[in-house]
């Protein structure tokens, strides 16, 4: 075959053909840019989400950097930050924390010298002044710091803070230091510890101070770094560590070293944890954008062609060959490409940007930041110029391959199969039947099927997503979600008990009973008890294998060794273990989930009766290996009142004026009770408790007791948490009780209440249902144009049949009726397949929501559909009749003269 140079000429014949269909590439342009549209917001809301997600996961983490090592000394510092795989490291030298007495016990408060660099990295940007001077008395803070301490914040005012040294060990002291403000930033409430930065003279001044005791912090190093990605974080940090000759897997070896990953970082949790649900999820959305897209565009091109399909055959008689006319079809979709998608892109940023800030103020935790990264428009556009090149294949195709002599005997219907008649006078009776204004509306629509087909899906897709997106809204379950999160209407307890990480372990956090006589002398309690702590020590006696399997998740099997040779053991050579008890009053039993047995003995404090509880996952499900114990079982738990310490290698007590010596050498040592009670129990029952009702940690298996049972047996009474209920009316009357009594009369403790669970179930609703109804918003605006794009194409290529009509009787009211019986067969096929989708799917969604959400019941709705009904009757009645007015207005006579 000749080639001949005629890509010009091609190009002429495109654009001409392209500026005399306006209406066309009007109805192409909005399409184009409404799938931009979709693409574009989605991907500025989910980098937005994303950025926001790291944002204020960094803020809970403490810092943005990539990864952390942990208790190094200065030498290890300095050997490990040189490393070529650090791009950039940061240093810290932890003094201590704040003192737990007023007016810190509500607040977790680090002091350190940090470098400048790592400053940056963990949000530590004065807004006035600077960091500590080296060599002087400075120290730079947060407002919320300065607030707490009664300071002004203003550069050169004095402060005086409580430093605990050594917190947490046998040696734990609090010395008083007063400071010079050199700098302070606003406090931000994601952040979970606020920082008091020292210059690294005062630091080191007061780390002098410790007594080294093991499980202290004080005077050690951590080197904050960022790699060179944010994937596969932990394997980055770990061949650093073996570069140098450390590791991070067995913490009883020489060369151990800790290390954190910046579980901020999406990067991180997405290689470490890919879920497939997530990967599924994220495909399926951009499939439905580019499917929507693909309706519509595909439509618009379509009916182009079919309009335009004698052109295209006239073009095939002088020899324009099919590639030809496909390549003048794709010039055609991109040159209008260009017009729509810049719009789309812009519509598509200010739509996003829009909802972010209403998506993240439903949500927690969340640093709200609108992203402007040009992946959102680079990848905006290669899938919106994908979809546009998918919708014009078929078209193009269709095109090509038709004959001249085709063409010109083209009509837009479908060929009609023929049927043999039945019946006496069956061709007189379907004549007469075929002539009425339904059956004619409707045989119209089956004259292109295909267009009929694609508009129907298009609409049905809006109505569709719009249901299921109500669907899954109703479908959180706030029973559900309570129930996990707050088993009753109030929880008080010591400031501490509520702080992450801390628990309950001292008497000191005790809520005393004059703060539950104050609070039962309040109106509307309706049910109320206490639920009483562990403060002494206590262990029960397991087999090998069940303390094996407690300890070998944290320890090396030689470590793990050496502890089962070390640990006591009773008279059937089980060993003893640490154990956790509650003691708990009627009322916060009665919250329990009974898994097997009865509770009814536990009210017995002679019956030596006690529940083992077992934990369970999000969803309810049991976890049947998180306790060795079952109904029936005994347990053998001993009361320690005094312990002594020995060293391991010759069983030689050590005086208790020389532990600290013993903690400092090099001979391993151990504790076991030497002052203690023994007693057996029958399990009567095997129990899960809600998760606000424990003691927010798990490091011990646990038992329950009745409150006599615990008081008699441990011989201590410390409430750890008083729960109780309210009227509905009187929740909110309590609420602001609670709320002055913890501020200002006793400041040492807290509450938690089931209106904070409610109000953060609510806004998580909302804001799904949110982003579903702009999406089906959306989605809905591209059905409608596609309807009307096909209806008033229809009305435009079918003047002059309708000029025929009209000439042999049909009335101008009868031809409106016609077609707004045509647009009200479109709208009810869309209600009708989407009814039939929901119905269908809505179960299987249904069950995968579940699956995901643990707090979701699916429950079937036509809500939505009897909503939109009188909507789509409207729109069915309407575009119709304003499409037939705009091609009216010429004369029957007119309209017969244009060529068909």
């Amino acid at each position: 075959m000749l080639k001949v140079a005629n890509k010009k000429c091609i190009r002429r014949l495109s654009d001409r053909s392209l500026k005399a269909a306006k209406t066309r590439n009007i109805i192409a342009v909005i399409a184009i840019a409404l799938t931009t549209l979709l693409f574009t917001s989605l991907f500025t809301i989910a980098l937005s989400m994303n950025e926001s997600f790291q944002q204020g996961n960094f803020r809970q983490a403490g810092g943005d950097n990539h990864g952390t090592f942990k208790d190094l000394t200065e030498a290890q510092v300095n050997e490990l930050k040189d490393d070529p795989l650090i791009k950039e490291y940061g240093t810290r030298l932890l003094v201590g924390m704040t003192s737990d007495d007023p007016p810190f016990n509500k607040s977790h408060i680090e002091i350190s010298y940090i470098d400048e660099n790592q400053a940056r990295h963990y949000f530590i940007e004065p807004t006035e002044g600077s960091l500590p001077a080296e060599g002087t008395d400075q120290a730079a803070t947060d407002t919320r710091v300065l607030s707490l301490l009664g300071v002004e914040p203003k550069i050169g005012a004095q402060f005086t803070l409580p430093i605990e040294i050594d917190g947490n060990t046998s040696s734990s002291q609090v010395v008083e230091r007063t400071f010079t403000l050199s700098g302070w930033w606003e406090y931000d409430s994601a952040v979970v510890a606020s920082h008091v930065a020292l210059p690294r003279s005062a630091a080191e001044e007061l780390c002098a101070l410790s007594s080294g005791a093991t499980g202290s912090s004080t005077g050690l190093w951590s080197l904050d770094v960022m790699l060179g990605s944010a994937f596969h974080i932990r394997d980055d940090l770990e061949q650093i560590l073996a570069n140098h000759g450390y590791q991070c897997a067995n913490a009883g070896e020489d060369n151990y070293i800790n290390i954190g990953v910046n579980w901020g970082y999406s990067g991180a949790q997405f290689s470490e944890k890919l879920d497939p649900m997530t990967v599924i999820a994220v495909a399926a959305m951009l499939l439905l954008i580019i499917f929507t897209g693909y309706l519509i565009i595909y439509n618009v091109f379509q009916i182009s062609v079919t309009n335009d399909i004698r052109f295209y055959g006239l073009l095939k008689t002088i020899g324009t060959t099919g590639r030809q006319i496909r390549r003048m079809i794709r010039r055609q979709a991109y040159v209008l490409s260009l017009i729509g998608i810049p719009i789309g892109l812009a519509g598509g940023y200010f739509v996003g940007a829009g909802l972010v800030p209403v998506i993240i103020s439903r949500l927690d935790g969340m640093h709200e930041t609108v992203s402007l990264s040009p992946l959102i428009f680079v990848f905006s556009i290669l899938f919106s110029l994908v979809t546009v090149r998918i919708s014009c294949r078929r078209p193009g195709k269709m095109a090509a391959r038709v004959s001249p002599v085709e063409a010109v005997r083209y009509t837009d219907a479908a060929p009609a199969k023929p049927r043999r008649a039945k019946g006496k006078h069956t061709a007189s009776k379907q004549a007469a039947y075929g002539a009425r204004l339904p059956r004619m509306a409707w045989m119209n629509l089956g004259r292109s099927r295909s267009k009929t087909l694609v508009t129907v899906i298009s609409l049905a897709l809006a109505v569709v997503l719009t249901q299921l997106t109500y669907t899954f809204a109703s479908g959180f379950d706030m029973d559900k979600y309570l129930e996990s999160k707050s088993a009753v209407d109030f929880i008080v307890g010591d400031a501490a008990y509520f702080q992450t990480g801390s628990g309950f372990s001292t008497t000191d956090e005790a809520v005393p009973d004059n703060v539950i006589a104050d609070i039962s002398a309040q109106n509307g309690i309706t049910a109320s008890g206490r639920i009483y702590g562990q403060v002494s020590k206590v262990q029960e006696f397991i087999t090998e294998d069940w303390y094996r399997k407690n300890w070998g998740q944290w320890n090396s099997p030689e470590t793990l060794d050496l502890m089962v040779a070390d640990a006591e053991r009773g008279p059937d050579g089980r060993l003893a273990d640490r154990a956790q008890l509650y003691g708990m009053e009627d009322f916060p039993l009665s919250k329990l989930t009974v898994l097997d047995g009865d509770l009814s003995a536990l009210s017995d404090p002679n019956a030596n009766a006690v529940a083992a509880v077992y934990t369970d996952d999000d969803y309810g499900d049991v976890r049947e290996q998180s306790h060795w114990a079952k109904v029936g079982d005994k347990v053998h738990l001993r009361y320690v009142e005094d312990v002594e310490y020995f060293y391991t290698d010759t069983g030689e007590i050590i005086p208790p004026d020389q532990l600290n010596a013993a903690y400092n050498g090099e001979r391993g040592f151990g504790e076991r009770a030497k002052v203690y009670r023994d007693a057996e129990y029958t399990v009567v029952a095997t129990v899960l408790i809600p998760g606000s009702l424990d003691y927010r940690y798990y490091g011990a298996d646990q038992f329950v007791m009745g409150a006599g049972q615990f008081m008699q047996d441990t011989q201590t009474n410390s409430v750890m948490t008083y729960v109780f209920d309210t009227e509905d009316d009187a929740a909110d009357t309590m609420e602001a009780f609670l709320a002055d009594y913890t501020e200002n009369v006793q400041p040492l403790f807290d509450y938690e209440s089931k209106k904070t669970y409610q109000a953060e179930f609510d806004s998580m609703r909302t804001m799904f249902l949110t982003l579903g109804g702009a999406l089906s918003l959306i989605i809905g605006l591209v059905g409608v144009l596609n309807f009307l794009n096909a209806v008033l194409t229809g009305i435009i290529t079918r003047r002059h049949e309708f000029a025929v009509l009209q000439a042999i009787g049909m009335t101008g009211r009868q031809l409106k009726r016609m077609l707004m019986l045509e647009g009200l067969y479109y709208t009810l096929l869309a209600l009708g397949l989407s009814l039939l989708i929901s119905v269908t799917a809505g179960p299987l969604i249904g069950a995968g929501c579940a699956n995901i959400f643990w707090f979701f019941t699916y429950r079937f709705t036509i809500l939505p559909l009897a909503l939109l009904l009188p909507v789509f009757l409207l729109l069915g009645l309407l575009i119709p009749l304003a499409a037939y007015r705009s091609t009216a207005r010429q004369s029957v006579v007119e309209r017969l003269r244009t060529e068909e």
